[in-house]
């Protein structure tokens, strides 16, 4: 199974190495600061990135980065896939310094939830939703992923309670994937990020808080209904290990499910080989592909 998984990225990247990339970006409609949400004195915002016409694909939700601790909306390496069709939603939500986990994922799902109740005012195809992230975006992209329906993990986050938060495909760049084992895994240099990092999430360390942390690891929640997963991770991350991403991959191999695994020989932690036009193409193909 990993084997055929691995040539079906090797040929994937072949498949776009010969075709011709425009270096200029196509004309955008952007939305700035849509508030989704507040909860407490905190407004939760997202910022809509869409072609000029009409996206016909559906719609991207890009969850960014920064060890659950920093990081914004602001920042969307991914803008590339507006081009090809796509409406990109870039959503904020409460860093680990304003409220632990699982708040995180109440507010993914319900800015997910907002999109979709809105879907004809801002013109988009909310019936099918797809969520990208990077780093702690990654991880926290496959754990909205693998936990459509988990009353714990929904919330109420904006209201819009009828409304589905289920997505229909992940992309997952260089995240985690199981907290209980990342710090066995990591480098010093990992390490010194991840031990605070995890103070700060989910308030203390794994091995002393079990629950908390299965809790917040997506390889405890794969099952059968889960939906197709990319990931796409650099072989020398010195701070996200690739066995987090392995991890995920022998997960979704046990029960059969559509995964894609693509190893970046040399690649580190984010840069440009996950955003050149190969990537951005490799992830359009894959949303693409699925029904």
């Amino acid at each position: 199974m990993i084997d055929r998984i691995l040539r079906y990225g090797a040929a994937l990247i072949f498949l776009v190495s010969a075709m011709p990339f425009s270096l200029g970006a196509m004309e955008r409609n952007v939305t700035k600061d849509i508030v989704f949400a507040t909860v407490g004195d905190i407004p939760l915002a997202l910022d809509l990135y869409q072609p000029k016409g009409k996206a016909n694909n559906g719609l991207i939700v890009w969850i960014h980065g920064g060890a659950w601790r920093s990081g914004s909306k602001e920042k969307v390496p991914i803008l590339g896939l507006v081009d090809k069709g796509w409406a990109l939603a870039s959503v904020n939500y409460r860093l680990s310094g304003q409220a632990r986990f699982p708040a995180q994922s109440h507010d993914i799902k319900g800015a997910i939830r907002f999109l979709r109740a809105n879907q004809k005012e801002y013109g988009l195809r909310a019936n099918r939703v797809f969520v990208i992230g990077s780093s702690a975006g990654g991880h926290l992209a496959a754990q909205v992923g693998v936990t459509n329906g988990h009353a714990g993990l929904e919330g109420a986050v904006g209201g819009d309670g009828k409304v589905s938060s289920d997505i229909q495909g992940i992309v997952s760049l260089y995240g985690a994937s199981n907290l209980t084992t990342i710090l066995n895994q990591s480098t010093p240099h990992g390490l010194s990020v991840r031990v605070p990092a995890l103070d700060a999430f989910i308030g203390g360390q794994p091995e002393d808080l079990v629950k908390e942390t299965q809790l917040a690891s997506p390889v405890f929640h794969v099952d059968k209904k889960d939906p197709p997963l990319l990931m796409i991770h650099g072989d020398q991350d010195p701070q996200m290990p690739i066995n987090q991403s392995i991890e995920l991959l022998g997960k979704y191999n046990e029960l059969d499910l559509d995964v894609t695994f693509i190893p970046l020989h040399g690649a580190k932690h984010g840069g440009e080989a996950f955003y050149d036009a190969k990537r951005i193409e490799i992830m359009n193909q894959f949303l693409k592909s699925i029904r």
